[in-house]
């Protein structure tokens, strides 16, 4: 076990030995982890904010011309009650009658018409969707549907389905600029692995001949790569950290009101054991080959 954090001891160590590449090393890591996690930071930000503000479906219904008032009435008082719902706006025949005479402008008179108004009962009932609750929207429309008196209802499916279209479109865009990012730390991490490995061809091969295991030549090797990993992705979350900081409240004004968040500490969590895990592969792919 002593000798196994020796090995460790001397793989950080190692990394001294020729500052200025390990240098350039961190620094690319350092960045390719940056870029990595401001497009996490913007995809993380993007669905709080579509959730808040888009996470949304509007329902228009409409009664049957016979439907009783009182029963309309205590439809939209059961409405009122839902969590879910965001904002009702309703109509009695009378006061649709009014909205129509607006639209049709100041030529059209309509007032004959009150008290036997033609239009029926009508509501605009605004629901916020339940972001893990997928059949939500469908259900609800069926319910809405079933109600006693509704004569039909409309919901315009290119709202409903905007916030899970967006979220999904930059999902697919996080996954090739992740496996890019992910291959860019490796060819630099291996390529940095390779050059310590030929810089000290003569250390490893007397090593060889005094009878040293490959998991005690390459050990090292691994311990530098994944040190760069972490102390790149670390370095890369201060500087997001900063970045956040100095962004926050730049949105923060009518009639944005967005406030950037900084990435959850699972995602941070992620991203740093993701490049750690990706350089020690870089490094033992890169020591078996040349090791």
């Amino acid at each position: 076990m002593g000798m196994f954090f020796r090995l460790i001891f001397r793989g950080v160590r190692d990394l001294f030995r020729h500052p200025w590449p390990q240098a350039l090393t961190l620094a690319a890591v350092t960045l390719t982890a940056f870029l990595g996690g401001l497009f996490a930071m913007f995809l993380h930000n993007l669905e709080a904010e579509l959730v808040r503000h888009q996470g949304k479906a509007q329902y228009q219904m409409f009664w049957k011309k016979d439907a009783p008032e009182a029963l309309v009435a205590a439809q939209w008082a059961d409405l009122r009650t839902r969590p879910e719902l965001a904002e009702l706006v309703a109509f009695t025949p009378d006061q649709a009658l009014t909205v129509m005479q607006e639209t049709l402008g100041a030529g059209a008179d309509l007032s004959w018409l009150r008290g036997k108004s033609p239009l029926p009962y009508t509501a605009l009932a605004t629901f916020r969707i339940p972001p893990e609750d997928a059949d939500w929207p469908r259900r609800t429309f069926e319910a809405l549907k079933s109600l006693e008196g509704v004569a039909t209802v409309h919901v315009n499916p290119l709202q409903m389905d905007l916030s899970r279209s967006v979220l999904e479109l930059g999902r697919t865009l996080l996954w090739p600029t992740g496996v890019f990012l992910l291959l860019l730390v490796a060819l630099v991490v291996g390529n940095t692995v390779k050059l310590s490995l030929l810089a000290r061809a003569d250390e490893v091969s007397i090593l060889r001949l005094v009878g040293a295991k490959n998991w005690y030549i390459r050990l090292p090797f691994l311990v530098g790569g994944g040190t760069l990993g972490l102390v790149g992705a670390g370095l890369a979350l201060a500087l997001l950290k900063v970045l956040q900081q100095s962004l926050a409240e730049v949105l923060n004004v009518p009639p944005l009101w967005i406030n950037i968040a900084y990435l959850p500490l699972p995602h941070a969590a992620a991203l740093a054991g993701t490049m750690v895990l990706v350089a020690v592969a870089a490094s033992w792919v890169a020591a078996r080959d040349r090791g």
